[in-house]
């Protein structure tokens, strides 16, 4: 039926025809109420068991900041003014502690620079008398190529020799010459150039005789004394 038909009959007085009552699904019901029945019941809390919030905090051994035997900071920590709270001040003991310790620190350090500086001037004193030294020796060596007589001495601890000729082994035992250590070499020089070397660099006199002295104190002053080549540098 059209919608101006139905129009002019509710106009005549016509009733719409009722709607027949929907009835809900029995089905459906029957499923809500059983689901329902199989659902399980909230588990209600048991007044007898505390929860485990509320229970005291227990701590484990060794949990926790260490302590040091009776529980104050080590002798390390007052040292270094540490182990106590910030607003806590520290104690004139641990002042006056810390400041010695500075101290002592500071007079270490000194020490060091001041040595380092001792080591450094001997270093450039000898560098300085060794190149006056070679100066002065310059061409004065009186080394003779030809010299065949091995004169034996101990310098620095340990056996050195130079070749002499017989003229000069008896000049040099009577003191007349001496020898001098220059850069490795071992340099026959007058006793007054010697005198000289001694006064500019007293570490290269290699030989020097007295010969007023005992023999005993030269046994090397005699040219029949051998020494064994193993014991010769």
């Amino acid at each position: 039926m059209s919608d101006s038909l139905r129009d002019q009959l509710l106009g005549l007085g016509f009733k719409p025809a009722p709607v027949p009552e929907r009835k809900p699904d029995s089905r459906k019901a029957d499923m809500r109420s059983s689901q329902k029945a199989s659902r399980p019941a909230a588990r209600q809390p048991d007044p007898a068991r505390r929860p485990h919030a509320d229970r005291p905090r227990q701590d484990k051994p060794g949990q926790g900041k260490p302590v040091h035997g009776n529980g104050r900071p080590s002798a390390s920590k007052l040292q270094a003014g540490q182990g106590r709270p910030p607003s806590q001040p520290r104690t004139r003991e641990e002042i006056d502690l810390a400041r010695a310790y500075a101290i002592r620190a500071q007079k270490e350090k000194d020490e060091r620079i001041e040595a380092e500086r001792l080591k450094q001037e001997q270093a450039r004193e000898r560098r300085e008398a060794k190149a006056k030294l070679a100066e002065l020796l310059k061409d004065q060596g009186l080394n003779d190529p030809a010299a065949e007589i091995a004169r034996h001495f101990d310098y620095g601890g340990k056996i050195k020799r130079i070749h002499v000729t017989p003229a000069q082994l008896k000049a040099l035992n009577a003191g007349e010459l001496g020898v001098v250590q220059l850069d490795g070499r071992y340099l026959l020089v007058t006793a007054a150039l010697l005198e000289q070397a001694a006064a500019i660099f007293p570490p290269a006199i290699a030989l020097k005789v007295d010969p007023t002295a005992p023999a005993a104190d030269d046994p090397y002053a005699d040219p029949q004394y051998q020494v064994p080549d193993d014991l010769v540098w």
